[in-house]
């Protein structure tokens, strides 16, 4: 099986081909005297052209020249260009002296001269292909740098995305259990149901797991689950209020995000009000973006706690899946409520 051949050699040869067509060019259209052996002499100067630059080329990849500094690179882009040249030149001689070859209408010049005048075009041939290789690897290596870095920047926001997730449910599971807990001897029939309630909320988030996003009917169905969940154990301590406009329930959002900020509310708003407490819950469009809102008794006591699970979860999550374009905001409404808001893109579906 014939190997195909590489884009170096297709290029090397086009190169010098290229350059032999146009020096033929040149001779027949503009040179005014005629030279012995004219096209023996190009193609011997094409095959030592295609010749050296590849030997070059294995030093400069040998060397790893690529890979050292820029400053390094140029120095050696010159020195390497200059010693072939010479080499170039000097075997370019050589060979037409061997095989005595001659232009014999151009001025006779000693040897040294001619090895000199040969080298001076040889370098400004070399110079080029090296200016050409070494523009190419500079800029192929820049766009795989970027390639690559975009690769580790999207496996490392799924990693964290995967790993906010795997600490969400297991967040939640531990404050629904202990939720049953406390019915399990007060109320075994409400605790059977709870049991319910808790089957329906972990089969729904296991399949929240393979998703981005949801719709958010999905999520509130997740949030009215684990409401009614609390509701049994809170009783008549906990009010739970929805003010969800219709049109809202298919937009997209990232999943258990809603059921965290709840989950917050009854933690750190109703749970430790002897009284209780009132949970709403709205979902709206203003300025044409989609806005969540969790609002629960209680205060922040002027200090919120940015390491803490739910807050810094729900930062992270919106700065990895919207580049910015979303914002979550927590703060004391007045004296007795605490609100939560998130402000999302909308989406047209």
């Amino acid at each position: 099986m014939i190997k195909t051949i590489s884009k170096y050699w297709i290029c090397q040869l086009g190169g010098w081909g290229a350059n032999f067509a146009i020096s033929v060019f040149f001779y027949l259209t503009l040179s005014v005297r005629k030279i012995d052996d004219f096209f023996l002499l190009i193609a011997i100067g094409i095959l030592l052209g295609i010749l050296f630059s590849h030997l070059m080329r294995m030093v400069i990849k040998e060397y790893r020249f690529l890979e050292k500094p820029l400053q390094q690179q140029i120095l050696s882009f010159i020195g390497i260009t200059f010693v072939f040249a010479i080499i170039y030149a000097c075997t370019n001689v050589a060979i037409v002296k061997l095989l005595g070859l001659k232009d014999a209408s151009g001025p006779k010049i000693s040897l040294l001269n001619e090895i000199a005048r040969n080298s001076i075009n040889d370098f400004f041939l070399l110079f080029i292909w090296n200016l050409i290789y070494y523009t190419f690897h500079y800029v192929e290596r820049n766009r795989k740098q970027e390639v690559d870095t975009l690769k580790l920047q999207s496996l490392v926001k799924e990693l964290e995305l995967k790993t906010i997730k795997s600490h969400i449910n297991p967040h939640f599971i531990f404050n629904a259990l202990n939720s049953i807990r406390a019915l399990v001897d007060e109320n075994p029939e409400r605790a059977r149901r709870a049991i319910t309630e808790l089957s329906n909320i972990l089969r729904s988030s296991m399949h929240a797991e393979k998703l981005e996003t949801v719709p958010l009917e999905n999520e509130l169905n997740i949030v009215k689950d684990y409401l009614a969940l609390e509701k049994m154990r809170f009783e008549e301590r906990l009010s739970i209020e929805m003010d969800i406009d219709e049109d809202t329930l298919s937009q997209p959002v990232p999943p258990m995000m809603l059921q965290t900020l709840v989950e917050n509310a009854i933690k750190h708003g109703i749970s430790k009000n002897i009284k209780g407490g009132f949970v709403k819950v709205i979902s709206d469009f203003v300025d044409d973006h989609h806005e969540l809102v969790v609002q629960n008794s209680g205060q922040l006591n002027g200090f919120i706690n940015e390491d803490g699970f739910g807050i810094k979860s729900t930062q992270d999550r919106l700065n990895l899946l919207y580049q910015g374009q979303a914002t979550f905001d927590i703060k004391n409404l007045n004296d007795e409520i605490v609100e939560s808001r998130i402000i999302m893109p909308v989406y047209n579906l």
